[in-house]
């Protein structure tokens, strides 16, 4: 083991690539340990020897820092958690193996030594995070939730990646306890870490006191070559670095395996030296070595200044005679037969799979009176913390419970002057920050234009933890998946701004933010070729229809600056998923609500914005964002030719759905078929709304550089093409 310090030091860690039973044969054989219990018989054990056990899981004593192999007693446990991930894949005939045999040893030191957890409560607020970025080695994950004794159960595990078990194909949030993030896209789990380490110093600063440290935990992170190779761990972690997040530990499986062969056919750079460039604190060990694994964990968690890599020369597959070091043990069943070889190097006395011995999880199950215990001492200084300080102690409680403050939404700003929606947008969440002190967000370089700024705030920085704002620089990835590690801390109500066509470069980070449902905020403006001179590189087009295609995630393209302060009250109303907010950069009317409809109806999705002059239309009018402003004014000429015209305001296509049948249909009747669009983004989707009797007028291609008043124009954006196109539907029988 070495630490990375010096430019002396930099060299890399060569592990031993050879057979795996030459680099072991000094480990003792398993298969000497002759009172090994399987789990079926420990199910079976009358309450005397099952209160003998109970007593045992409370009294195993682990010395400070292990030898390099462990005991015996060790090697159980880790040989446990292995063979229940080879088990467990070989059952379902899918999965990985690969990771969980070789990173083991580290997940057995972390879950019974380290990480401070309580099984029997997952959600504890004060409990030490766990991120697995290669989330495809998830039965590591499983397995040690399982032995250690989570909210998971011995079926679940035999039933991997099965219907309806709690054990998917990858990590997911919400669906199995003590998973704190979904992680699977390579990057994500580790560029979400960042996020959460972040929370962990927002929380600090807020609450903790002299003599009362009430947050107080640590984030560590498991991932991979592939991880690392991602652009978005790059962003994140160059960020990390640069804001000091010392309680952030990464453990970096450096197998140097991909699924295509060795790493180098296309990764030959030197990690650590990569690391040491961003700022962090950088150890090399063994990833076998317990004593190595323990050293480097303690090491890192003393050094408060920095965030900590531990490369860790590991051996994908690790333990199976012709598989290890081998692209074949990544993403595929051993086979029966290389499972019986490998058990057998393990010294693995045991035929029937799924086999547990009462032992191994004697010392797995040590965690509950642990976690316990950590819990109710925190609980302690809780009470004590209440007593000290009953007003932040009531924030604290009204956090946790993601409790919004009475009064937050009244007397919001009311607009009367014309402006652009990304100009109110930032009014907006001026007025509501003092309201809502856990509203924290910025921009990925580009605050002045996203107007995302809290003025009354600063800047969160390695300095001051107290900060809103933050500075992203230009990495849209990262900005997307830190966001979501912000969020996961529920209470936070984080948001992001920048320009709507570089969403491309976090939909990885939004999407998986609407698959756990956090309640994201983005802000997204110069929304359409409205942005004028930039060109079709900066005007979005298709970026709209690729945004509502994701479920779970609300698009809300406000009209004018009103319905802007709508859509932020339903953005932080949303807890359900996250919220994209489409503004412009151009400046829009501001519309005269005496005479027309009020905008807080943007909750419902769509409304009924200016109503017809008749019993039933002949034709309905449907704008969303700047382009409502046509179809008002389309109105007002097809009514003067006596033509019953309705308008309706649509910003939000999911929220509308969620209405009751009864309301869409009385905003779009049915019997009315007759419908025109107006939209400055790709036509996908519309079709839905405006029937095969109707129309829309959109962008059928890219832009141009031009002033916006001249793109506007040229491409169709005009009072007399829709009502042209508004007569053409008319003229149809």
């Amino acid at each position: 083991m070495f630490s990375h310090e010096r430019p002396s030091c930099l060299r890399p860690a060569r592990g031993f690539r050879g057979a795996p039973r030459a680099r072991w044969a000094c480990l003792p054989r398993l298969w000497a340990i002759q009172t090994h219990l399987s789990f079926v018989s420990l199910l079976s054990l009358t309450t005397n020897v099952s209160e003998t056990i109970a007593h045992a899981v409370m009294s195993v004593a682990f010395s400070a820092v292990p030898s390099a192999a462990g005991d015996a007693l060790d090697q159980l446990c880790i040989t446990t958690l292995r063979t229940l991930a080879i088990d467990a894949v070989e059952q379902a005939q899918s999965g990985h193996p690969g990771a969980p045999m070789e990173n083991a040893p580290f997940g057995y030191l972390l879950y019974t030594r380290y990480l401070r957890h309580n099984p029997r409560n997952p959600q504890w607020p004060n409990r030490d995070r766990f991120i697995l970025s290669a989330g495809h080695g998830c039965m590591l994950l499983y397995g040690l939730l399982y032995l250690t004794g989570y909210d998971l159960s011995f079926e679940d595990i035999k039933r991997f990646r099965q219907w309806g078990s709690k054990t998917p194909g990858h990590p997911e949030y919400r669906h199995t306890p003590g998973v704190e993030t979904t992680t699977g896209p390579l990057g994500q789990g580790l560029a979400t870490a960042v996020g959460i380490a972040i929370a962990e110093t927002k929380l600090a600063a807020y609450f903790n006191r002299p003599g009362h440290n009430l947050v107080d935990y640590y984030t560590y992170v498991l991932c991979s070559d592939g991880d690392l190779m991602e652009g978005v761990a790059s962003e994140a972690c160059s960020l990390a670095g640069t804001l000091k997040l010392g309680k952030l530990i990464v453990f970096y499986a450096d197998n140097r395996i991909t699924i295509d062969g060795s790493t180098d056919l296309a990764f030959r750079e030197h990690v650590a030296t990569r690391f040491l460039a961003y700022d962090w604190h950088v150890q090399s060990i063994e990833g076998n070595d317990l004593k190595q694994i323990a050293q480097a964990i303690e090491q890192a968690q003393q050094e408060t200044t920095r965030p900590s890599l531990i490369v860790a020369r590991t051996h994908i597959g690790y333990g199976s005679p012709n598989k290890q070091d081998t692209a074949k043990a990544h993403g595929e069943p051993l086979g029966a037969e290389e499972v019986k070889l490998t058990k057998q190097f393990y010294g693995w006395p045991y035929e029937e799979p799924f086999t547990i011995p009462a032992e191994a999880l004697a010392v797995y199950r040590r965690c509950l009176p642990r976690g316990e215990q950590l819990e109710a001492e925190w609980r302690a200084r809780l009470a004590a913390y209440e007593a000290a300080f009953p007003d932040l102690a009531a924030e604290w409680r009204a956090f946790q419970a993601q409790e919004l403050p009475p009064g937050w939404d009244t007397d919001l700003p009311h607009f009367t002057e014309d402006m652009a929606t990304r100009q109110a947008s930032g009014i907006v969440i001026n007025a509501l920050a003092p309201r809502l002190p856990f509203l924290i967000g910025g921009s990925a370089d580009l605050t002045p234009s996203n107007n995302t700024a809290i003025k009354s705030a600063t800047a969160y920085s390695a300095t001051d933890r107290s900060g809103r704002n933050f500075h992203f620089g230009v990495r849209e990835h990262a900005m997307g998946a830190i966001l979501n590690g912000l969020a996961l801390t529920p209470g936070f109500i984080p948001y992001g701004g920048t320009f709507l066509v570089f969403s491309d470069y976090m939909k990885a980070a939004i999407r998986l933010a609407a698959l756990m449902r956090l309640r994201v905020i983005y802000v997204f403006t110069h929304d359409s070729i409205g942005l004028g001179e930039d060109g079709p590189t900066h005007q979005p087009v298709e970026q709209l229809a690729g945004l509502r295609a994701i479920p779970n995630l609300t698009v809300i393209r406000p009209a004018d600056a009103n319905e802007v302060t709508a859509a932020w009250c339903t953005a932080i109303r949303n807890t359900a998923g996250p919220t994209a907010l489409i503004l412009t950069r151009q400046k829009v009317p501001t519309f005269d609500r005496t005479r027309y409809a009020p905008a807080n109806l943007l909750s419902r999705g769509a409304y009924v914005f200016s109503k017809e002059q008749a019993d039933v239309p002949d034709l309905i009018l449907i704008g969303s964002g700047s382009e409502l402003q046509w179809a008002v004014a389309a109105q007002a000429q097809l009514q003067q030719e006596g033509f019953a015209v309705r308008v309706v305001s649509m910003p939000s296509w999911e929220c509308f759905e969620q209405q009751p049948v009864e309301y869409r249909q009385a905003v779009l009747p049915p019997t009315v078929k007759k419908r025109l669009a107006i939209e400055a983004a790709a036509p996908l989707g519309w079709r839905e709304y405006v029937t095969d009797e109707g129309a829309v007028i959109a962008m059928n291609g890219f832009g141009a550089s031009a002033p916006f008043t001249v793109l506007m124009r040229e491409f169709g954006f005009t009072v007399e093409n829709v009502v042209a196109t508004a007569k053409s539907i008319l003229a149809q029988h």
